[in-house]
């Protein structure tokens, strides 16, 4: 059973898909980025993982990182509170790719900072060891 009111292919001639869903659109965003192939690029993920609900994850070999944020526009009927002055890539975006029956599924998704560190160190070399003050130290002369 479809946790969906109506499918996909049952909506009617001229119909909006938008009336039967919960706006899913409207309650995160997700950027690409570059693929992380250094231990800084995932340090760097893990500080965004760190102060948010953000996740990353890789679609068709592209990685993104995705922010759960609603809009502050979303009304409690789903519907659009700025429609007529929305911003343009809300006019852009199309039912025809939305995430209304979209399965969810990713080729990696990453939803803690310790699950990308992990991925991390599956994949990086290992990372060299960073040099201590005491390993800097350097016996100087002593002058009078």
């Amino acid at each position: 059973m479809s946790k969906f009111p109506i499918k996909r292919e049952q909506l009617p001639p001229g119909g909006n898909l938008c009336e039967y869903c919960t706006a899913l659109c409207c309650h995160y965003y997700a950027l690409p980025m570059e693929t992380p192939t250094t231990w800084d690029d995932f340090d760097n993920i893990r500080w965004f993982m760190i102060h948010g609900t953000v996740t990353a994850y890789v679609h068709d070999d592209v990685w993104y990182l995705c922010t759960y944020q609603v809009c502050r526009h979303l009304q409690p009927d789903h519907r659009c509170g700025i429609y007529e002055t929305r911003p343009q890539i809300c006019r852009d975006y199309s039912t025809r790719h939305c995430d209304y029956d979209d399965k969810g599924l990713h080729d990696m998704l990453f939803e803690t900072p310790e699950q990308i560190w992990e991925y991390a160190e599956a994949i990086l070399p290992p990372r060299k060891k960073k040099k201590t003050a005491s390993s800097l130290s350097v016996d100087l002369p002593i002058l009078n």
